[in-house]
């Protein structure tokens, strides 16, 4: 590992820190009076006592005897007041003048013990009489700078090094951290909405035998102990109604979810959903419903029904418009497209310029002339509502058109929020349905829907009438806060390897002869390979477990036994 002159000053202050009999990291723990929010709020009270705070150091201002540094905890920042003869009773001034001044550096987590004051300027500070290292920082913090015009110089602003290292970013950009506060905020609004309704908050799997609920392309892995694949949940609907079919009136989830699809600023491959499902209730009842939660958490999180999402301000104020989908599309392309068959929807799509192969069906083909054509026109919240059978199958058929389903989707900013139905309980009509989700696939569509047999014999046994919903909850948080990217609302969204700079391997003379057979006998059975190489045990098992540390070669195994490849061309 290569070390900045930064990294390595900062190594050599650590020994000396451990020379001095202090324990950089020290093991008990470290009790705390105050938080710098506490402080800051109650000053009043607390002027002229003693508090305990710790946090890390932002910067410092030394000057001679006496020094001032900016302290930051979880709840904020503020300036403590460091004087050589407070922290060091008698003639040994080891703390400050060494440790202070020379061996602690900005990143430094530390634990103080003092005074709270406000200087001259009316500055609250803290006046320290005991220092105590908790963390020494062994890479350099960014340093953002605000200067007194308010701007800012420096910042640690790069996408690719803020998602990467979250921590870092954390630790300077402090909107960031609100933004993920707020996240909190608006996922304890909508519990609270539920719970006051006693609505059971419930936990179903993560890994499915059948990836059911959704129309998506599923992650697929393998139980070795049970010798059968999984699928990571697309969605948990089809769990949650069985709840219902067993008799609870009112479920609800918090569901990681995972599509293996493409991703751009507002998809994740892994994302939060929540899902509600109300027995005896419809789509219309849900739409009020939604719009009086969806009013809620606005007001919780942003203290108004009004929230700024980009250059507009969507207000999530009841009531919300109501459309349906094949006016949508009627009013936005011109084509009236109810009752169309497969090829005439075709030519319709191939006139607007939209590609559609053999393999997409009515309900795809709508849904990519409504995503392509009308979905960017919905920018106040709107309910897009009664979509064809062929897209929905695990809604109900409408109750006045047998062609549609009383199913809405949520549009705001132009972006699907929430997707709901009065939920399919006829088994013999959802069984169909699946069995078109088969045949779909079988012309290649692969987001078709699994036949999920005992989801069907579940709705056998009787499910009540029932209305369900999913809401995006990273979207949600997006809108409440005024992000455009999905990335800046998940702590640690999913990216591409890290690229690190190649280092030169040094290789032994036994590591080179492996390797050299292996180049050109990759892949090689692992027996073979330690026969042509003529090590001994010893020698051979230390060149194997040295080149693949290295990533120079890699173990696998197959049907035959374990065989080893070569990661470097031949």
């Amino acid at each position: 590992m290569q070390l900045s002159e930064q990294e390595i000053v900062r190594r050599e202050s650590l020994q000396k820190l451990r020379d001095l009999g202090i324990n950089p990291y020290p093991a008990a723990q470290f009790i705390t009076t105050s938080t710098v929010k506490e402080v800051v709020k109650n000053f009043n009270d607390l002027n002229g006592k003693e508090v305990v705070l710790a946090g890390r150091i932002m910067s410092r201002r030394i000057m001679g005897k006496a020094s001032f540094a900016e302290l930051k905890d979880a709840s904020g920042r503020m300036q403590i007041y460091i004087n050589r003869d407070e922290i060091c009773e008698g003639d040994d001034k080891m703390m400050y003048n060494e440790v202070f001044k020379k061996l602690l550096d900005i990143g430094d987590i530390i634990g103080v013990k003092g005074e709270v004051f406000k200087t001259k300027v009316g500055e609250i500070s803290v006046k320290v009489k005991t220092l105590t290292v908790l963390s020494k920082a062994l890479k350099p913090m960014p340093i953002v700078k605000v200067d007194a015009d308010g701007k800012t110089h420096d910042a640690f602003s790069d996408p690719e090094l803020r998602y990467r290292q979250r921590y870092v970013d954390l630790m300077v950009n402090d909107h960031v951290k609100e933004t993920f506060i707020k996240r909190t905020k608006i996922t304890n609004s909508i519990r609270q909405f539920f719970n006051d309704r006693d609505y059971l908050e419930v936990e179903t799997p993560i890994l499915q035998p059948i990836p059911g609920g959704a129309a998506a392309r599923p992650f697929i892995t393998h139980h070795n102990a049970l010798n059968m694949p999984l699928y990571l949940r697309v969605a948990n609907e089809l769990y949650l109604k069985r709840l219902i079919v067993g008799g609870f009136d009112a479920v609800y989830e918090f569901s990681k979810d995972f599509r293996n699809e493409g991703m751009d600023r507002t998809h994740n491959p892994e994302f939060t959903v929540m899902e509600l499902y109300v027995a005896y209730k419809d789509y219309n009842w849900m739409m009020e419903m939604t719009e009086e939660l969806l009013e809620k958490v606005a007001m919780d999180s942003n203290g108004t029904s009004a929230v700024q999402v980009g250059d507009n301000i969507i207000n999530f104020k009841a009531p919300y418009a109501r459309v349906p989908i094949l006016e949508a599309i009627k009013i936005h392309t011109g084509f009236d497209v109810a009752g169309m068959s497969e090829i005439e929807l075709r030519k319709v799509c191939n006139q607007v310029g939209i590609p559609a192969d053999e393999a997409m069906g009515v309900g795809k083909m709508i849904d990519e002339l409504f995503g392509e054509k009308c979905e960017h026109h919905y920018i106040q919240p709107t309910f897009i509502t009664d979509y064809p059978k062929e897209m929905s199958p695990l809604c109900k058929e409408h109750r006045d058109n047998p062609a549609l389903t009383e199913r809405f989707e949520l549009m705001v900013s132009g972006k699907e929020l929430a997707n709901a139905y009065t939920e399919l309980n006829d088994p013999i009509d959802q069984l169909e349905r699946f069995q078109d989700q088969l045949k779909l696939s079988e012309k290649g569509d692969d987001e078709a829907m699994f036949i999920d047999m005992d989801f069907v014999r579940a709705l056998e046994y009787g499910m009540p009438p029932t209305s369900g919903i999913g809401i995006g909850i990273d979207r949600l948080v997006m809108f409440m806060t005024n992000n455009a990217s999905i990335q800046e609302v998940l702590f640690f969204p999913q990216m591409k390897p890290e690229v690190r700079a190649a280092q030169a391997v040094e290789l032994n003379d036994e590591e080179k002869a492996v390797l050299k057979i292996l180049k050109s006998n990759s892949p090689i059975g692992l027996s073979d390979l330690k026969t042509q190489s003529g090590l001994s045990n010893k020698k051979w098992d230390k060149s194997i477990k040295e080149l693949t540390k290295n990533n120079l070669a890699k173990v696998n195994k197959n049907d035959e036994g374990l065989f080893v490849e070569a990661v470097v061309p031949a």
